[in-house]
């Protein structure tokens, strides 16, 4: 889904990943269960008493239980702790795809033969992560109904069935796991981040946080949140926005192929070079931003406090 070439194998997947995050993903059924989720969070915050604690751990597992009811139907507790350690797996392993390692081994591949380094940690977490994910997968499958799919996994599975005498499917076994450990990852991480930045700003940016608070009381006025309450929160939407923006949860992007050959500023790029989009440089460029590394949600309202959208606005890629 993330790093497949483009061609048949990522249409299919693609297509099936998109449906099933509309199906199951979207309405208001899903953001009941999101409601839901947030009381378990707020639940967990409450145990700690008042006391300082480090919430990387409990908005990770929130933010991954949103994924895991499109991919499996359920969510997992807070204290399970086989799901709690391949969370840490997950988030150590995009941290070592970032680092130094990652890039010199893609440079020089014999590297994999190289006893020690990083990428030997990354390796073996891999294999970690397969065997938890082949284990975790063949448990929801156990209650399945053919063509009537509860769940990301449910889907796949009735496309694996659907194309077994295709030999040229992308579908099979091994391409579930992977493409379920891609979904958990770009699920949990980019989300998770940018919750994080947002506590963080919030506390950094007092005035800014009553503002956010008063806005959020004077619409909910004491009752639950609603899916339709987002229109009514411009300034939300908009210190939201700024977040994303000064943070680059992806400064990268995701990476891109050329799909034909192309000539840009006289530069001839062949069909299949990869693209890498700096995100960075576009939130950050003065053309578009005034004083971009100001933390300034304001940015994002018109005079009359309405939100308002910005071209130069990119927080995950093109």
């Amino acid at each position: 889904l993330l790093n497949c070439k483009y061609g048949r194998g990522w249409m299919e997947h693609h297509k099936l990943a998109v449906n099933c995050f509309r199906y199951f993903g979207s309405g208001q059924r899903m953001f009941e269960r999101i409601s839901e989720e947030c009381l378990f969070f707020l639940d967990a915050i409450d145990q700690h008493q008042g006391k300082a604690f480090n919430p990387k751990h409990l908005v990770t597992n929130a933010v991954s239980n949103i994924t895991n009811l499109i991919i499996f139907g359920q969510r997992f507790t807070y204290d399970d702790s086989d799901f709690q350690h391949m969370i840490e797996i997950f988030s150590e392993n995009v941290e070592l795809a970032a680092s130094g390692w990652a890039f010199l081994y893609n440079a020089f591949p014999w590297m994999e033969y190289v006893p020690f380094g990083k990428h030997q940690k990354l390796f073996r977490n891999a294999n970690e992560v397969y065997d938890f994910l082949l284990q975790i997968i063949k448990r929801f499958s156990q209650d399945r109904v053919p063509q009537s799919p509860q769940h990301y996994i449910d889907a796949y599975l009735d496309e694996m069935e659907q194309s077994a005498t295709d030999k040229a499917t992308s579908f099979s076994q091994d391409n579930l796991i992977f493409s379920v450990g891609e979904l958990i990852i770009a699920g949990t991480e980019t989300t998770t981040n940018c919750l994080r930045w947002s506590m963080l700003y919030m506390a950094l940016y007092p005035r800014i946080q009553e503002k956010v608070q008063m806005e959020i009381d004077c619409v909910l006025n004491g009752r639950p949140p609603a899916l339709e309450d987002k229109q009514r929160m411009p300034y939300v939407d908009a210190v939201l926005h700024e977040v994303l923006r000064l943070c680059n949860v992806v400064p990268l992007g995701i990476f891109r192929a050329t799909s034909q050959d192309a000539v840009v500023r006289g530069y001839t790029i062949p069909r299949g070079t990869m693209v890498i989009t700096n995100l960075y440089s576009v939130h950050f460029d003065e053309k578009y931003w005034s004083d971009p590394s100001i933390f300034c949600p304001e940015r994002f309202l018109d005079c009359n406090g309405k939100f308002v959208r910005h071209e130069a606005f990119l927080p995950f890629s093109i």
